[in-house]
């Protein structure tokens, strides 16, 4: 396996690196500026130079750059390595956008997409419901055509980040006669709108960045559907997929391996330091060999990626692979940890391990990775999908007899 990126690809890298000491961090008067004012300022001029937003047209506010996946790669080596501003992180920019550019309408590409790469607008993702978790299709939330207006009654639950939102996508149903899965749409909310009652979760971590969200009389306008009438299931599919290639991201379980080595290292187990401890060297090497199959794996994606080829069943993988990571990683600082861990305060919200992480983030890091086997499809949803639609199993009679 050839693993290097060829000649022009590192010319590129180099750019990339001569950009970066040039713009961040940002020098003088800029210096000074807010944290998130600078960081807006610094993406502008990214998205300027085509390095940021490549995949976005011009005209929406992205940089329109050809697609090329090991340009991609390198920008977020280097950025990463700079600690410089990617794009925003969040729903709107992971799941919101990529969706509408596949399935929207021009005028909401143009009102939303580049509100929200740039940071300046927040979304959150009305799905789930307390009687719909993984069976989404069997939400309740109803939709009704009241002249120029969609009419929205129902609940959601499990928002992230409803109390700051300033933007709903929610599945409605809108076709109560129709099969569940035919009946669904895909609409965007104002969340100001009157007849949104937002009430936080509090989490055990001590933190709420769930919600559960009432809508009452909510009304939408008739044109701010996605996609057509009773197609929002298959603009769902658009959107979980996006959110599932993201979270299954193999660079994130790489900086946990990071942190966790750093734990190892600072930690003591009967007065010698933990990573000495054979029990947790062997589980350090077990982890890092999940790893590296998940890392390699991304390799091959997307080698066949540059060559235009499908990716099959391994694509599927990604976000359950990167859940079980998050697992075995938690479980091992905790491990770690010992009775340090019983009693230390929480971080607030979920903390992320990675090297220096205090207790704190780590025991909130414990906590999220349960979370994780949930968020984006639950695990046990994803092993189906991957036996159903990778290795072509019949599908579970339970499902079968839910039609």
């Amino acid at each position: 396996m050839d693993l290097s990126y060829g000649q022009e690809t590192e010319d590129y890298r180099k750019e990339v690196k001569t950009f970066l000491t040039a713009n961040w961090p940002l020098a003088g008067d800029e210096a000074k500026m807010p944290r998130e004012d600078g960081a807006r300022l610094f993406r502008e001029r990214a998205i300027s130079e085509g390095y940021l937003c490549r995949n976005i047209p011009k005209q929406y506010g992205g940089s329109e750059q050809s697609a090329d996946a090991l340009r991609g790669q390198v920008i977020r080596e280097e950025f990463g390595k700079a600690r410089a501003p990617m794009e925003p992180r969040g729903i709107g920019t992971m799941m919101l956008v990529p969706t509408l550019l596949d399935r929207g309408e021009e005028w909401q590409k143009e009102k939303f997409v580049g509100p929200t790469i740039r940071g300046e607008i927040n979304w959150c993702q009305g799905y789930s419901e307390p009687g719909s978790g993984s069976d989404l299709a069997s939400l309740m939330t109803k939709g009704e055509l009241d002249g120029d207006d969609w009419v929205i009654n129902g609940q959601k639950i499990w928002t992230s980040g409803a109390q700051r939102a300033d933007y709903m996508f929610c599945l409605v149903r809108t076709e109560p006669d129709e099969k569940k899965h035919a009946g669904i749409s895909y609409l965007l909310i104002d969340m100001k709108t009157k007849g949104i009652d937002v009430r936080p979760l509090r989490q055990m971590t001590g933190s709420s960045e769930f919600n559960e969200v009432f809508l009452n009389d909510v009304r939408t306008p008739k044109d701010w559907i996605v996609g057509k009438r009773g197609e929002g299931w298959l603009v769902s599919r658009t959107t979980l997929k996006h959110e599932r290639n993201s979270i299954g991201n193999a660079a994130q379980s790489l900086g946990l391996l990071s942190g966790l080595v750093s734990l190892a290292k600072s930690r003591k187990i009967d007065g010698q330091p933990a990573i000495e401890d054979p029990g947790v060297r062997r589980e350090l090497v077990r982890i890092e060999g999940y790893i590296r199959a998940h890392q390699y794996s991304g390799f091959l994606q997307t080698s066949k990626g540059l060559k235009d080829e499908n990716a099959g069943i391994i694509a599927m993988m990604n976000k359950l692979n990167s859940t079980n990571i998050g697992h075995k990683v938690a479980h091992l600082a905790m491990e770690i940890l010992g009775d340090d861990g019983l009693g230390a305060p929480l971080a607030a919200g979920l903390g992320t391990g990675t090297a220096g992480s205090s207790t704190a983030n780590w025991l909130s890091q414990y906590m999220g990775s349960l979370g994780i086997a949930i968020a984006g499809g639950t695990a046990n949803v994803q092993r189906n999908v991957i036996a159903e639609r990778g290795l072509g199993l019949p599908r579970d009679m339970a499902a079968n007899r839910s039609k």
